[in-house]
């Protein structure tokens, strides 16, 4: 078995393309198969080598990797379709001598015509094959005048394309009902339909794992295997993802690319087991490992309408991946906020925040809460004034008693005041962090020490002074 990922390099990965790489990579290691990675870079345009490069790092991160394919190679090579000419024209030529395939030199403004009558006329709209009907010298008299043509796959309309998809079962298609299409654009690019069929029979690809909104390409690309003796893979259609408002994934409801989870502080092996369940399901709920994620894969699990995305899932399967880090994964994950941290208090800053951070970010803001002397105290200030200044100047009677010993600090102010619960534990908090939840207020109260506590009890009670 062998399985691929072809993403064309215009943009940066996004969730649904990288969802669409894991289940290619899951499948065909689930089955003890290859996975290959190719390039469809025939967009001269967008295509960039940056957005290559970004490509497989993006992939690589994630812990997808392949066999076969861009940056490594492999007896198929080249892995770029923008160097595969010499191999689309062979097959182009195989497809004229066949009298499959003829020029075209209908502009665009010819098919928007077109399709235009059509629509009006309520009839379906595809290319009428005019072209098709075109003499030898017609033809050449419109090489002549400039006119560089398209090169269209002639379909019999006696054809019907059957195939089985293994995740929707028996699909046919009526070649009347297609039409006539282009394998070759008229600058001489080979066209999706074409490159991307051509190379996975070549390529040697048994599986290809796709959005369903391919599901009306794959005739197409089976008949132009079928006339050539081509071998055909079979062809898997994914139910796609939806946004949070149930329209289909995009920026504006949910997703970004893998680069900016990246920089966002996700981990990947949330993102892995978030985007396996994803439309696929799996009996368990714990975190898995790449080879659990592979092993209880099966087109089976695939779901039958589309996915939606979860932010909320989506952090629990963060909060869960980072709650999994064992000390030494966790302190070079938040390695960059380690560096604002006093050398002698790594080990207990780390103690005091593990179990409140599903981002490194969120431990830069308690770096900042416990080391920074410009400490501000927030939007919380009613709760200071609710507690009043007895409260804190008992406060600072307690710290001068007992210093870092907080179970005594709190049971001398319960004793002194008859404060309990919230009235005795969040004033304390919100002085000493701004926040009204966090770390336990022992470790807090340790890890900033007597006379920072001090500092802030009489930076509180300085504000309620005003």
């Amino acid at each position: 078995m062998k399985t691929r990922f072809a993403p064309s390099p215009t943009g940066l990965i996004h969730l649904g393309n990288a969802r669409t790489a894991l289940f290619s990579a899951l499948y065909g290691a689930s089955q003890n198969g290859e996975f290959l990675l190719r390039v469809e870079d025939t967009d001269k345009a967008r295509s960039t080598e940056e957005y290559i490069h970004s490509l497989c790092h993006d992939l690589k991160w994630l812990g997808l990797h392949w066999h076969e394919g861009e940056e490594i190679g492999g007896p198929h090579r080249p892995y770029r379709q923008s160097e595969r000419h010499d191999i689309y024209e062979h097959y182009y030529d195989r497809l004229i001598e066949l009298g499959r395939a003829y020029p075209c030199f209908c502009s665009e403004e010819d098919l928007a015509l077109e399709r235009k009558l059509q629509k009006a006329s309520a009839q379906t709209p595809r290319y009428s094959g005019k072209c098709k009907r075109l003499g030898v010298a017609e033809r050449q008299a419109k090489i002549d005048a400039g006119i560089k043509p398209a090169l269209r796959f002639s379909m019999e309309s006696e054809d019907v394309i059957r195939f089985i998809d293994l995740a929707k079962g028996e699909q046919s298609f009526a070649a009347g009902d297609i039409g006539d299409f282009i394998i070759r654009r008229n600058d001489g690019m080979a066209s999706f339909m074409f490159c991307n069929a051509i190379d996975d029979s070549l390529m040697g690809v048994t599986h290809v794992l796709r959005g369903e909104d391919h599901l009306t390409n794959s005739p197409r690309q089976l008949i132009i295997l079928r006339v050539l003796g081509l071998r055909e893979p079979e062809y898997v259609h994914m139910a796609l993802i939806n946004g949070t408002d149930g329209s289909p994934l995009s920026k504006r409801n949910g997703s970004r690319n893998i680069q900016d989870f990246r920089n966002e502080g996700f981990l990947p092996l949330a993102l892995l087991n978030y985007m396996a369940r994803l439309g696929h399901y799996y009996e368990s709920n714990d975190l898995m490992t790449w080879d659990g994620l592979a092993k209880h894969f099966s087109i089976e699990r695939l779901g039958s309408s589309a996915a939606r995305f979860d932010e909320d899932q989506l952090l629990f399967w963060q909060r869960t991946a980072v709650h999994n880090l064992n000390d030494l994964e966790f302190e070079a994950w938040i390695a960059k906020v380690l560096e604002k941290v006093p050398a002698e208090q790594k080990n207990l800053f780390i103690a005091t925040i593990r179990d409140n951070v599903i981002f490194p970010v969120e431990a830069e803001r308690y770096a900042k809460v416990f080391f920074e002397e410009s400490f501000k105290i927030g939007e919380h200030l009613e709760i200071l004034v609710k507690a009043g200044k007895v409260f804190f100047e008992k406060a600072l009677e307690a710290l001068a008693l007992y210093g870092s010993n907080f179970e005594a600090i709190s049971g001398h102010l319960a004793q002194e005041l008859g404060a309990k619960g919230k009235g005795l534990f969040q004033p304390i908090r919100v002085a000493l962090t701004g926040e009204i939840h966090g770390p336990k207020l022992g470790e807090i109260v340790q890890l900033l020490g007597r006379e920072k506590a001090q500092a802030r009890f009489q930076h509180v009670l300085h504000m309620l002074e005003k």
